[in-house]
């Protein structure tokens, strides 16, 4: 009840918007821009920027999403800023270059190198025409020195409480630049007729055989060691022993082609006879419809997540979730659902709550918790506040 009147306040405060407008050219900085919820944030800020006559700009080394990005009305400067070598120090020069050129307002960092790049390029920059200096702090990342420059920004952006309490406990920040701005939703994306339509369904159909005959049970992340992926086979074994009419998909694509884990997961699974049981989709653009048509959703990182995408897109298209005890996925689910909840690697636990969900799929209540507008305005507040105070 506490954190829903957090998030009241959080949600209506977000409607106040300063009235007075200044142009501002604001840069964000991450690795790529290939797929991710990081990715996926910064695509929407920098879309939201452009469409209110802001100057956008983003640099990483690249990807799907750029066609996107520019087609949203912002530019793509392709640097290798991510890369872990001594030669990506040679983009502070380009950035200080940069800077001077564009008479950028906001600089605003979403990963660790690149923000140590930004750092150290902005203290070889007059003050008097120094942008200023945001990051977002997206995960539970390694606690030190090479860590601690998320908490360096002007304003320091957090996620989730869980991030908040976090950096909180282990760096000495102070609070009053500390933001709370969790992710959102676009709301008309998570409408299920609009998803499910007749020639989606077909094409489903014709690409996956047979599956809308199958109770389908999805995890929809990147393909790691950390997301929980053979604890979601461990329970596909338990549901199989049950003749469960079940199907697994594993939605998602590895970071690289050659992929060590996915091959030894593919081998998990022909040592489990579950061959027949589950698919890999790879890479999906209709991620939203799979979820829409899939029974049960698992987050299942062995990790605390930073946030709970796929808890809240779940939520939103009334498809039950089911995700581990910690960090934002436990936050979310405690709130929007928490008969989603289970106790992290205990399978057993998830295999009860599993059939249990197939047997009787519970009721999803709407919510306009975690909508987009609110997290872009928000995000747009802290630009134009610091802007502001500069001036």
């Amino acid at each position: 009840m506490k954190l829903k009147i957090v998030l009241h306040l959080f949600s209506k405060n977000m409607k106040k918007t300063n009235t007075n407008f200044k142009k501002l050219v604001v840069v964000q900085v991450l690795p790529s821009l290939i797929s991710g919820g990081v990715e996926k944030g910064t695509l929407e800020v920098a879309n939201y920027l452009s469409r209110n006559g802001h100057d956008s700009i983003v640099i990483s080394n690249g990807g799907r999403l750029v066609d996107q990005l520019r087609n949203g009305g912002s530019t793509h400067i392709k640097w290798s800023i991510g890369k872990k070598s001594i030669f990506t120090f040679f983009y502070i020069i380009k950035l200080v270059a940069l800077i001077k050129k564009k008479n950028i307002d906001i600089i605003h960092a979403r990963s660790r190198l690149p923000a140590w790049i930004v750092f150290i390029a902005l203290k070889l920059i007059d003050k008097r025409i120094r942008p200023h200096f945001i990051t977002t702090v997206h995960g539970f990342n390694s606690v030190g020195l090479y860590s601690s420059i998320m908490t360096k920004g002007d304003r320091v952006i957090v996620v989730s409480n869980s991030i908040r309490k976090f950096i909180r406990k282990n760096y000495n920040v102070d609070q009053s630049k500390v933001v709370l701005n969790y992710r959102g939703l676009e709301p008309k994306e998570y409408k299920r007729d609009r998803l499910l339509t007749r020639g989606w369904l077909k094409s489903w159909e014709k690409e996956f055989p047979g599956l809308d005959k199958k109770i389908i049970l999805s995890i929809p992340s990147r393909i790691t060691r950390r997301k929980g992926h053979e604890d979601f086979l461990e329970l596909l074994i338990r549901l199989k022993k049950d003749k469960l009419n079940v199907h697994g998909l594993i939605i998602g694509d590895a970071k690289n082609k050659k992929n060590r884990y996915q091959s030894e997961l593919e081998q998990k699974i022909i040592d489990y006879g579950l061959q027949e049981f589950v698919t890999f989709t790879g890479f999906r653009p209709d991620v939203k419809n799979i979820i829409a048509v899939s029974s049960v959703v698992y987050s299942l990182s062995l990790e605390p997540e930073s946030f709970g995408r796929t808890v809240i897109e779940s939520i939103k298209l009334k498809t039950p979730v089911i995700g581990y005890d910690h960090g934002g996925v436990g936050e979310q689910l405690k709130l929007l659902f928490p008969e989603g909840l289970v106790e992290s690697r205990n399978i057993r636990e998830l295999y009860k709550r599993t059939k249990k969900i197939i047997k009787n799929k519970p009721l999803i209540k709407e919510t306009n918790l975690f909508q987009l507008d609110d997290m872009l305005k928000n995000t747009m507040n802290v630009y134009i506040n610091l802007t502001h105070s500069k001036s």
